[in-house]
């Protein structure tokens, strides 16, 4: 794998910043990406003297269509590779009442992480090389009333990432999905979460650099998250509705 620029959406989020720290390490620049960039400068200059890395920091709104194609025309390369860590989670009982609240859920976790990953798949394969990565959840194998809102947006990014791999597969350019399931990080602060199922941020940065350099196509960051989600995915629908999981 070439030591090219590795651009990070959503790059605020602990999973993006492990993800940059994970590729920085190997020697890669990291472009980082964000609302309000100028409040990662901390984070730049941490990567910069830490591993002797070049990093440079770009706004970046998911949801301004708009101008997604002057963002990556402003960036200093076109990147080797580009990760969306892109994601809200919203509150489910809340959102339910709200639809305006659950219609940016589900904008924020699917329609702007598509449509910039669209822009940079063109590039690339315009290019013949490089590589998208794109964070989706295992909460959009099955909708569930707990999280359907946040999961049903997730289930079309996870079939928007499988279309895109399969256009693209003789391109030059890979597409990986990456599961992550449970992980320890401010936005699941509140919520109880069982030891066994839930990874670091740092795991997930570390899969998603392995996944990449091994050309997988998709990867649970837990491999027993595999397990879990197949036994839901087969739940008779007639059982499934007098659960709550």
């Amino acid at each position: 794998m070439s030591i090219g620029p590795v651009l990070i959406l959503g790059a605020r989020s602990d999973i993006a910043l492990a993800t940059a720290h994970s590729y920085a390490e190997l020697g890669h620049p990291i472009q980082l990406a964000a609302r309000k960039s100028e409040t990662l400068q901390t984070a730049k200059e941490d990567l910069e003297i830490r591993y002797q890395v070049q990093v440079t920091l770009h706004d970046f709104d998911v949801l301004d269509l708009e101008n997604q194609a002057e963002f990556i025309d402003a960036l200093p390369e076109l990147p080797e590779i580009a990760v969306c860590a892109v994601g809200v989670l919203g509150d489910q009982d809340s959102d339910e009442q709200d639809h305006l609240a659950a219609v940016q859920v589900m904008r924020a976790n699917y329609e702007g992480p598509a449509s910039i990953l669209a822009l940079l798949a063109n590039r690339f394969e315009q290019r013949g090389s490089g590589t998208l990565v794109g964070i989706s959840s295992v909460a959009g194998e099955r909708g569930r009333a707990t999280n359907y809102i946040y999961g049903s947006a997730k289930a079309g990014f996870t079939a928007f990432l499988s279309g895109l791999r399969n256009r693209l597969a003789n391109t030059g350019v890979h597409v990986v999905t990456v599961l992550p399931g449970f992980v320890d990080t401010k936005m699941t602060e509140n919520l109880d979460l069982p030891n066994k199922l839930t990874a670091q941020p740092s795991e997930v940065g570390e899969a998603i650099v392995r996944a990449t350099r091994k050309h997988k196509n998709v990867i649970y960051v837990k491999p027993i998250w595999a397990l879990v989600m197949t036994v839901i995915r087969y739940i008779p629908e007639p059982l499934f509705k007098k659960m709550r999981i």
